[in-house]
């Protein structure tokens, strides 16, 4: 039975996650690996005997994340919200028409978005509860901020952040020590919804109550912190990581944009407002951009970070969020760079927030550690109209516990999916005890869909391409393989934050 993460998160704990100063950690540089300070010591002295290229000439970027949101809720992908802010990005840039999330729930897929590795060999299984579960994401591993910062960039988080934060309990890594200047984030959902939201931590202070929607103050403290960027220093090039809350439950919307939906009570029409709210807020950024005089020198990403929990906003795909059928993690993916981007396209290739990293990172020239394995490829040929197919030399992959089917992979037109074949308790949450027996379980029950043909996933052609069934396993088993041993036992577990 398909897990409702929506309404099971919604239950969790929603208080402010209050940080204290026995609770922050020491300064990042205490904590490094030291296979993580010798890259670093190895890039700074690359950095010494290349030229650099002017900071003035840098482009700076910005990663929009929506939260929930499905394939088809904004208006470029067909969906019923205004969203003409979000529509100009794809209208100027490139828009991806089979785009993928990390995962079919909120933190893997965000770990999976800053690592470009799937979310299990950084540390993430399922989604994060703080006081549970001892789960992060690993310090370690190296982040996009990470990769900005080496290369001179500011960065900052704004938003949801949902990747682990300490509490009393669990020392965790807070964004600071994955790469980030500036935070101003929430564990995981505004509380108690959208509208009034009462905590937000910001570099390791709690907030307290704020007025206003989420989306919003979210946008508020990206411009103030671009403005004391930019006053300090106009040619400093940035990295912002701006992830929303909407439409993620509870929902809340001004009542005046609701209204352009349907009646203030009407769930729907709330979130279509918390939607269209949003595009708002990302229009209000854009335009800072614009007189900031950056905006034709900024990359912006825009993506969810799995599907919608609602079945009509799914495009017709099979499932929804928490469920690896297409509709849980088939999401928008939209580029835009004006100038250096194809603008106006349309790309059919499958392609992933996985991607993101080692996009970026080709698209920009920055440095990355080339010892550590990407599970995504790098998309800038597809970007710069250079090429309309990309070799993938692994397929997409997705894991996820609670998950029927538990495993799917695309490859080309085809999408193999399995169950697991063993027993688990019964617990919406994640239990860490779960990991041995994720590592060491297999799957059943392999069914193969050709997406090209049957985007919907209704027809089953395993009995009539075994050859097909045969190759495509193969496959998923060797990455599945690959994953679990880089795979951490947090049962067993002692490292000072995961490291």
């Amino acid at each position: 039975m398909a897990f409702d993460q929506a309404t099971s998160c919604g239950r969790q704990l929603v208080a402010s996650t209050v940080l204290s100063s026995a609770m922050l950690p020491t300064a990042r540089s205490a904590r490094l690996p030291l296979s993580r300070l010798f890259t670093i010591l190895v890039m700074v002295f690359a950095a010494s005997v290349h030229p650099k290229v002017a900071a003035g000439d840098r482009p700076n970027v910005v990663m929009l994340l929506a939260d929930d949101l499905g394939y088809q809720d904004i208006g470029c992908y067909n969906g019923p919200v205004r969203t003409p802010h979000i529509d100009q990005l794809a209208a100027t840039g490139v828009r991806f028409e089979t785009f993928y999330s990390g995962c079919a729930v909120c933190s893997p897929s965000r770990a999976v978005l800053m690592t470009g590795r799937h979310h299990i060999r950084a540390g993430v299984y399922s989604w994060i509860q703080d006081e549970s579960q001892k789960s992060h994401l690993l310090l370690r591993e190296q982040t996009l901020a990470e990769i900005f910062k080496d290369a001179g960039y500011r960065t900052a988080h704004v938003g949801k952040w949902h990747l682990g934060l300490p509490t009393e309990k669990h020392d965790k890594p807070t964004p600071d020590q994955h790469g980030f200047d500036h935070w101003f984030a929430t564990w995981n959902n505004a509380s108690p919804s959208h509208h009034n939201p009462d905590n937000f931590i910001r570099n390791g202070e709690p907030v307290g109550k704020l007025e206003g929607y989420s989306c919003q103050l979210v946008v508020d403290e990206a411009i103030d912190w671009l403005t004391t960027l930019h006053s300090d220093d106009e040619s400093a090039p940035f990295f912002l990581n701006a992830w929303f809350h909407e439409p993620h439950a509870p929902i809340a919307a001004p009542k005046d944009i609701t209204e352009t939906y349907g009646k203030p009570g009407d769930k729907a029409a709330v979130y279509s407002g918390t939607v269209d709210n949003t595009d708002r807020a990302i229009g209000r950024l854009i335009d800072h951009l614009r007189k900031m005089g950056v905006e034709d020198n900024t990359l912006i990403i825009y993506a969810s970070d799995n599907g919608s929990y609602r079945d009509d906003r799914t495009g017709g795909l099979r499932g929804r969020k928490g469920v690896n059928w297409e509709g849980g993690i088939r999401v928008p993916g939209i580029f835009r760079w004006p100038g250096k981007i194809q603008a106006g396209t349309t790309s059919r290739v499958p392609a992933g927030i996985v991607d993101i990293l080692p996009t970026v990172c080709g698209l920009l020239g920055l440095k990355r550690d080339q010892s550590i394995h990407l599970d995504g490829i790098d998309l800038t040929p597809l970007l710069l109209g250079q090429t309309e197919t990309l070799d993938r030399p692994q397929p997409l992959f997705w894991h996820l516990q609670r998950s029927r089917p538990i495993i799917a992979i695309r490859d080309g037109a085809y999408s193999l999916v399995a169950e697991r074949d063993y027993e688990m308790s019964n617990h919406n949450l994640f239990q860490e005890a779960w990991i041995p027996k994720i590592r060491t379980g297999g799957y059943k029950n392999f069914q193969l869909f050709d997406l090209a043909e049957d985007p919907a996933q209704t027809t089953d052609l395993a009995n009539e391409r075994p050859e097909v069934v045969a190759r495509l396993k193969a496959k998923m088993l060797n990455i599945n393989a690959s994953i679990m041993r880089d795979a951490v036992d947090w049962t067993t577990v002692e490292l000072p934050l995961g490291q």
